[in-house]
């Protein structure tokens, strides 16, 4: 599984766009009076205004090159300030391996990068967004992941250790070799690095298949 592109909502599409093209230097793709979409390493992220209703926030993560971390958490630092936790500004995931820094955009999404060591590859450039290789995750919060785990397996993905699916814990639906996970949970568990807990909002996942997937506005879900 790979994802294509992600659809999401925001209610602050100006200072949204200025932080991700202008700040960060994400490459525009297109852009009108209710969205801008942005190349994303081989994926596409598009914000949209269309239909929003309260303070949507979502959880995503990029997947960037092996041996970039440290770069990767030095630009960052520049830029915007990271998320802490138990007094560190970074995770170590041991047992991918992997390690991972957070901040916040805008509109309150908890953003990550992350480099998984043994499947992103090394690069000799300088860390830029251009950087980053592909999305690597996406929270896809639902109230009944059980359910929903059925559909996803209908379109080929299944939860990446072969556990079962769990009710209160983050289930990482994906394989592990590919290291592009969606993030299937119920809401009210708390993000790592945040103060935000997992809450259903309106979004859009399509993989590279062209198999998408669906939350609309009135909390409807949809695969196909």
């Amino acid at each position: 599984m790979e994802i294509k592109s992600i659809v999401l909502q925001t209610k602050s599409l100006m200072q949204m766009k200025n932080f991700y093209i202008g700040t960060l230097g994400f490459s525009l793709i297109n852009e009108d009076k209710n969205s801008f979409r942005m190349a994303v390493g081989t994926g596409e992220m598009e914000f949209t205004t269309k239909e929003v209703k309260g303070d949507p926030y979502y959880h995503f993560a990029f997947n960037i090159p092996a041996n970039k971390f440290n770069e990767a958490k030095s630009w960052t630092k520049e830029r915007v300030s990271l998320l802490v936790e138990d007094g560190v500004d970074e995770a170590n995931f041991t047992h991918l391996p992997a390690h991972a820094l957070y901040f916040y955009d805008p509109s309150g999404n908890i953003v990550e990068f992350i480099s998984r060591y043994e499947i992103a590859e090394d690069s000799m450039e300088p860390f830029s967004v251009k950087s980053i290789l592909n999305i690597s995750e996406i929270g896809l919060i639902v109230e009944d992941t059980i359910s929903v785990s059925e559909k996803l397996k209908e379109i080929g993905v299944y939860e990446r250790d072969n556990h079962t699916i769990s009710k209160k814990s983050l289930n990482f639906m994906g394989k592990r070799r590919n290291g592009v996970f969606i993030i299937l949970a119920q809401p009210g568990r708390r993000w790592i690095f945040s103060d935000k807990t997992s809450a259903i909002y309106p979004l859009e996942i399509t993989l590279i298949n062209n198999n998408k997937i669906i939350i609309h506005s009135d909390n409807e879900f949809q695969i196909y």
